[in-house]
This record gives C-alpha cells, sequence and structure tokens, in this order.
C-alpha cells in the first residue's frame, strides 16, 4: 500500500487517482473530508478517532480489488494523527498503536497554490509550513519510506512513479 500523506491542498487526491489509474488499480479517497463535509471541520478527539477507524475500515474493505497487491490511499490513520497535532494540540493515545503502516508514503510539497474550499482549514502559508513539517516528523517519528513529491503536477507523477520504482512497490518502468 502506498499512502499520500500531507497538508490540504497539496494534490494528495489528484496524485493518488492519477497513479492507481496507471496502475489499474484501486485508491481509498479521504475519509475524514467525507466525515468533514458530513458533520463539519469543528472536530473533536472522538472525531478524529472515528476518522481513522472509519478510514481503516474503507482501505481493509478495498484491499481485495487492489490489482498486483497495489493500492494507493489518500491519506491513513497516521494523517490522521498529524491532523489531531495540527488541529487540537494533543493526540489521543490511541493514535500512537500499531497499525498497518503504507509501504511507502508520498508527500506533495506546498508548493501548488492552495485552494480554499468548504471543507478547508489552513490556507495560510505559515500555518502549511507548521502542518508539512508536523507531517514529515510523524514520518520520521515512525521511521516509514517516504519521499517527498512537489513540483508541477506532471513531475509530481513521474517522482512518484521513480519512488514507486526505487522501493521496488512497481518493476522498473520502460
Amino acid at each position: 500500500m502506498v499512502a499520500l500523506h500531507g497538508p490540504e491542498s497539496t494534490g494528495k487526491s489528484t496524485l493518488a487517482a492519477a497513479l492507481a489509474r496507471r496502475f489499474g488499480t484501486v485508491w481509498v479517497p479521504e475519509y475524514g473530508r467525507t466525515y468533514c463535509e458530513e458533520h463539519g471541520t469543528d472536530l473533536t478527539m472522538a472525531d478524529m478517532i472515528a476518522i481513522a477507524e472509519g478510514h481503516r475500515a474503507v482501505t481493509r474493505a478495498m484491499i481485495p480489488q487492489a490489482r498486483n497487491g497495489i493500492m494507493f490511499t489518500d491519506t491513513d490513520p497516521l494523517m490522521t494523527s498529524v491532523w489531531c497535532d495540527m488541529m487540537l494540540g494533543q493526540r489521543d493515545p490511541w493514535f500512537d498503536r500499531d497499525w498497518e503502516l503504507a509501504d511507502l508514503y508520498l508527500v506533495p510539497g506546498i508548493d501548488l497554490p492552495f485552494v480554499q474550499d468548504e471543507v478547508r482549514v489552513y490556507g495560510d502559508d505559515t500555518e502549511r509550513k507548521r502542518f508539512y513539517d508536523l507531517c514529515t516528523a510523524e514520518l520520521d517519528r515512525r521511521g516509514v519510506r517516504w519521499m517527498k513529491v512537489d513540483g508541477p503536477p506532471a513531475d509530481r507523477f513521474d517522482i512518484a512513479l521513480t519512488a514507486l520504482t526505487a522501493a521496488g512497490i512497481v518493476p522498473t518502468m520502460r
């Protein structure tokens, strides 16, 4: 499994969908977005846990549809833990459990313009930088493999393909 991880409005959904198309497999949309569209963005710790559990359940349900064992997910519970840090200034110990982590995390940079919508919260440049730093610090803390994916959208796709090949998740591209 490959997870897209990072602040909002960085192209995670677009990249996850494009990669899934490239490999003829499935991708798991961001469960937190759906949750916030239904419940709003004034979230509690209980909401955060519900988001993480909901995302994990949807991911598990989609595993049988993954082609050649490759699946992409737009965020995961690890990302929700960073949302706790950013939004609530703390996280429940539930988030520090060991659960299924992705084989590789792709982290889009904050170099694309922020696009505001009804559920996005942190559009200020300083907030975006802080959020990005929290995201990468969490990946480092967990000791998982991750790769920064920045630049224009076409470059991001190519960088992601290179990262997938280097990680041994897909065969060498020709």
